[in-house]
């Protein structure tokens, strides 16, 4: 009887085969990834409710085996939401730490930014696999060590994937390649890209006391967040650098504090990105109600304009013919970090990422100062303007680590022209 039942099974198998179904008795159980979470709040959760879904689309799965948040009550609720156990949610300036002692294959950070440059420098020293939240820093030291994490994480062969979403998007993608990459509109002469929207973030003061009020309230704060050119208009610089292929030799750039009633950034920035060879990108971003409003991009060529994914157009498609598209670009970092990490395909976006950082860093400075600044100046040469080159906002992540937090002045902004005291 025994001999019998194998017999049938070994024909059940055998037929499934021939007919080409996958059955459970021939498909393989799917490939577990093992993920974590620093950084508990919406876009940290978002992420993970992304990561399910692009494993779904991929025909695999993933476990959620830590995370953490300066606020542990934050972990406890996420690790309550995706089933970990209360003694893998970790809370304090420590929990990354904690969060990469354990067997997490793959690392999703998604805190405030000015935490991103030392959250992935150990990410990678920890050899995990990695998706990192824009921005990826609030100055330009942070920057050079998110570039510096980059090659280390090239040398160990690790997937590391950027939260600029629209270089995920596939019409952005096709159309770059068509464009920037096979000349399909000839040279590109110039463009201009805005982050033009009302008002974000507090609705009035803070009066902050504590480092819990700062990071709780981080969207509001220059040495947190880089100002709104930085953690938001980011996504519209970025896709400048992308589809110019470089960054921007120097900026000129304005703005100012009009309305905005808490914390301490400007509420508009209007910059000049100078790209070399002739090529001007405008750069503008605004966050005040009651104002006409515009987020996108336009590209102009000596044979037609692009808004950056209305060309989807190529000779040769730079995307994998097996690389799934999924229903939004959230989605499609996660599948495309799964996609990599289960191919086995080392992919850096960490110094794309950390090169817009630095090209929105450098507009801000010079609104600041009412300067002009260079790219030599914030990212290359040391002696150059080494005020620039070694500028580190404060409190810096190890400040909040050491417990060593001053808390910054609300409503104390920059004035152009004017020499910081």
């Amino acid at each position: 009887m025994k001999d019998e039942k194998m017999r049938r099974r070994d024909f059940v198998k055998t037929a499934a085969v021939i007919a080409g179904f996958p059955t459970i008795l021939v498909a393989r159980q799917p490939k577990t990834f093992r993920l974590a979470l620093i950084g508990c709040g919406g876009r940290g959760r978002g992420a993970v409710r992304d990561a399910h879904e692009a494993a779904k689309i991929l025909g695999v799965e993933v476990k959620m085996v830590a995370c953490g948040d300066w606020f542990r009550e934050r972990a406890l609720r996420a690790g309550k939401e995706y089933g970990i156990a209360p003694n893998r949610c970790f809370g304090g300036p420590t929990a990354y730490r904690e969060v990469l002692e354990t067997e997490a294959e793959i690392v999703l950070i998604a805190t405030a930014p000015a935490f991103h440059p030392v959250f992935v420098e150990a990410a990678v020293k920890a050899g995990k696999h990695l998706f990192v939240e824009k921005p990826v820093a609030v100055d330009p030291v942070g920057c050079r060590r998110v570039i510096a994490a980059g090659k280390e994480a090239e040398q160990k062969g690790l997937v590391a994937i950027a939260g600029t979403e629209m270089r995920h998007d596939f019409n952005f993608r096709l159309t770059h390649q068509a464009v920037a990459v096979e000349g399909a509109l000839g040279r590109l002469y110039g463009g201009r890209i805005a982050f033009c929207i009302g008002h974000m973030f507090a609705t009035k003061p803070i009066n902050p006391k504590t480092p819990d009020d700062l990071i709780r309230t981080w969207q509001n704060w220059v040495c947190l967040s880089g100002d709104h050119i930085v953690e938001q208009h980011i996504h519209n610089i970025d896709v400048a650098n992308w589809f110019v292929g470089r960054p921007p030799v120097s900026a000129v750039g304005f703005g100012f504090r009009a309305r905005r009633p808490a914390g301490d950034q400007y509420d508009f920035f209007s910059v000049d990105f100078d790209y070399g060879d002739g090529i001007h990108i405008h750069s503008m971003c605004r966050q005040i109600d009651g104002c006409w409003n515009w987020v996108g991009h336009d590209f102009v060529y000596e044979k037609g304009h692009t808004n950056g994914s209305d060309y989807p157009k190529p000779q040769k498609s730079p995307i994998p013919p097996d690389l799934p598209r999924a229903p939004s670009s959230n989605v499609q970092e996660q599948v495309d970090l799964l996609y990599h990490v289960l191919k086995g395909k080392p992919v850096n976006q960490l110094q794309a990422l950390a090169e817009s950082t630095a090209t929105a860093i450098m507009g801000r400075i010079s609104a600041y100062t009412g300067k002009m600044v260079t790219w030599d100046e914030i990212m290359v040469d040391p002696n150059k303007n080494p005020a620039l080159y070694n500028l580190q906002l404060k409190p810096t992540p190890e400040d909040f680590e050491r417990g060593t937090v001053e808390i910054p002045q609300e409503n104390v902004v920059p004035v152009p022209g004017v020499p910081a005291k």
